[in-house]
């Protein structure tokens, strides 16, 4: 009976650890993200996410995970002007950094109709156009591999009691969710107020020529732009809309950490930030270029890019 009660009070303070809020560590002034009701946040909802996201039988193939393309030392971005699937298919945007992804508007690049991370991350894992980590029609087959795994079984009844541990798309869902809305950056010089004296110089700048579209905490106004030239093969918001105004308009990218997340635009067709900003309908000099370069280069993060939390896990359920 004794050896019954410790391990029912065991169980008890567990699952109270395990439901207790999740606490935000964002700078005064930021007020929390929306998450939703159904998704609570949790520290073992993070940690199975992570493990998740690391982990490359999310895939057809086993050959590609969520970090595949997610890349901590580019802020989560890629480095590359788009990324082929499994399958060989050609990439068609550029892979987005997910630095405070959770406070987002909008989660792409040119879809407003994707508002929760948990939808978002069924794109890549089982979408169409483009494939990616090819498992559309065999979605399945995930929560299959996972059960397998002794390790997996017992994170998924430590994040969702709620669910009995159940091993699904909708936990995997909403644990890769948590995880990815656990990604905070906002430790950078210019958060901290230690500008050099140019990039102070490029603030001024960046306030005059940019910040009508690149505004708030992430620098983004959250709406859709056309900056390059329309392309037919790739419409922008009007694939969504079906309005031909929306040709070729597409979401003002956050700047966190934009030094370390190029190639930059939606199409990655700008090799080096300083072609980025020339290529934007803005009339700089080659000095205040400078400048602006300079303060771009103090939106970077590094110990969001360095952070051990957020990196492939010590102990990846024994895995290599």
């Amino acid at each position: 009976m004794i050896g019954r009660a410790a391990l029912a009070l065991s169980a008890l303070i567990l699952t109270a650890s395990i439901a207790a809020p999740w606490r935000w560590s964002q700078p005064a002034g930021v007020a929390a993200p929306t998450v939703p009701a159904d998704n609570p946040m949790s520290a073992a909802k993070v940690a199975l996410g992570r493990q998740l996201f690391y982990d490359a039988d999310l895939s057809i193939d086993g050959t590609m995970s969520c970090a595949s393309c997610h890349e901590q030392k580019h802020a989560f971005a890629d480095g590359n002007p788009t990324r082929p699937g499994v399958h060989g298919d050609a990439g068609r945007r550029n892979v987005p950094g997910l630095a405070n992804v959770a406070w987002l508007p909008v989660l792409t690049a040119a879809d407003p109709r994707v508002t929760t991370l948990e939808a978002q991350a069924m794109i890549p894992i089982s979408g169409l156009t483009p494939v990616e980590m090819g498992m559309h029609g065999s979605e399945q087959e995930i929560p299959r591999r996972l059960s397998r795994d002794t390790c997996y079984r017992r994170q998924f009844r430590a994040a969702f009691p709620d669910r009995r541990g159940r091993i699904d798309m909708t936990s995997v869902a909403m644990a890769l969710a948590s995880f990815e809305r656990s990604l905070m950056s906002f430790d950078t010089p210019a958060d901290r107020g230690t500008l050099s004296p140019e990039a102070r110089a490029g603030k001024a700048v960046f306030s005059r020529a940019c910040a009508s579209c690149h505004s708030g905490i992430n620098f983004t106004d959250g709406h859709f732009h056309v900056i390059l030239p329309v392309n037919m093969t790739d419409r922008g918001l009007a694939e969504a809309t079906g309005r031909a105004e929306d040709e070729g308009r597409f979401r003002t990218p956050p700047l966190r950490n934009v030094a370390v997340t190029g190639p930059w635009f939606h199409d990655g067709s700008a090799r080096t930030l300083r072609d980025a900003i020339v290529r934007h309908p803005i009339a700089l000099d080659a000095a205040d270029t400078n400048r602006l370069l300079a303060y771009l280069n103090a939106l970077t993060d590094r110990g969001f890019i360095e952070n051990p939390a957020f990196a492939y896990p010590d102990d990846p359920c024994g895995r290599q």
